[in-house]
Formats: structure tokens, C-alpha cells, sequence
């Protein structure tokens, strides 16, 4: 039985590339672990932005909205 040689070279290159990966770095037991969102990504910036301003333009429309329901019944309404 003769094995293909595509398949050895797929077997081949399998094995240098898993062979290539190696487990991450046990940290000290002394030190906790650093979070990973200890400050503001620029992604996190760019996803929080336009919520932050949604929320802004929703407090000032429940603002005005409140401020115009108190003018007409201020005016007898």
C-alpha cells in the first residue's frame, strides 16, 4: 500500500504546526492576574460614543418634553 504524497505532506506540515504551538504563561500564584479592561480601549471608546450621545440627546428630549407639558399647564391646559 503506497500513501499519497499529498497526504504525507499534509500529515507533515500538520504535525510542524501543532508542534509549533505552546500553552500561555502560568502567572505567579504571589500576583492576581491584571484585568484585561483595567483602562478605554479606542474599540471600546468607538462602541461607547454613540450610546453616550444617544443617551444625552434622550434626556434632554424627556427634559423639553416635561418643560413643554408644564408650559401648557401653566397656560390652563
Amino acid at each position: 500500500m503506497r500513501v499519497k504524497p499529498t497526504i504525507l505532506l499534509s500529515s507533515c506540515a500538520a504535525i510542524v504546526l501543532l508542534s509549533a504551538c505552546n500553552r500561555p504563561p502560568v502567572p505567579e500564584p504571589d500576583q492576581p492576574p491584571v484585568p484585561k479592561a483595567a483602562g478605554q480601549s479606542a474599540a471600546s471608546r468607538t462602541l461607547h460614543e454613540p450610546l453616550d450621545r444617544a443617551k444625552a440627546v434622550e434626556d434632554a428630549t424627556l427634559k423639553a418634553a416635561e418643560a413643554q407639558r408644564q408650559a401648557i399647564e401653566a397656560a390652563g391646559g
